[in-house]
């Protein structure tokens, strides 16, 4: 007899069904708490999940159901987080949100974002989505500009399942590399982190290189 044989005789739940159930839902709240506060490597979180997914039985749609949810969340994250930065940009006072968004964009990098938000329209959320720290300056232009709510739902939809869709990709990846999950898990991670500190760490790079 196999183990969900013995499970469901005894009354219990699966543990692979008792993972998603926890799973998803977990899933769901961190990345789209990481959409509004920078706290959470998101990216990380879903290319780790996407790594366990394609371990279990019911693949491919637990990894398409990974995907699904973490595109979801980010979108619900970026909604709220516009939504509030709206708020604030309509305030004389402004609001302790769109000063949040202000400190975390360089004036440099928001001249860049309204610029290409200029050109190419609210397409430019998708590049922003897949671009280490190109996000909040492209939000924090969309902001400035007053691009309605409802317009920015729309660019950063398809942005949302461009960028859950790239960290499946690369948590398969890493989970069809290695037959333990854990080890999946660490790479996955690894080159997450890889791919988010790479652009900070050539621009100091050049920095010191111009100054030198």
């Amino acid at each position: 007899m196999t183990w969900p044989d013995i499970a469901a005789a005894a009354g219990q739940v699966p543990p692979e069904t008792t993972q998603q159930a926890v799973g998803y839902p977990a899933l769901f709240v961190l990345v789209a708490l990481g959409a509004l506060v920078p706290v959470i490597p998101t990216g990380a979180l879903v290319s780790s999940a996407a790594v366990v997914a394609f371990h279990q039985r019911s693949l491919p749609f637990a990894v398409l159901l990974v995907c699904a949810v973490a595109s979801l969340a980010a979108f619900t994250g970026d909604v709220a987080l516009y939504w509030l930065g709206r708020r604030g940009v309509r305030s004389r006072n402004g609001s302790r949100w769109l000063e949040a968004l202000r400190g975390r964009a360089t004036p440099e990098r928001l001249e860049q974002a309204q610029t290409r938000l200029d050109e190419h329209g609210v397409l430019v959320l998708v590049v922003s989505r897949l671009l280490p720290a190109g996000r909040i300056p492209v939000m924090l232009a969309c902001l400035l500009a007053q691009l309605p709510l409802r317009r920015f739902a729309r660019g950063d939809a398809p942005a949302c399942l461009a960028w859950a869709a790239t960290y499946g990709l690369i948590g398969i990846l890493g989970g069809s590399l290695f037959a333990e999950p854990w080890k999946g898990v660490a790479l996955a991670v690894g080159l997450t982190l890889l791919i988010s500190a790479g652009p900070s760490l050539w621009r100091r790079i050049r920095g010191a290189r111009t100054a030198g």
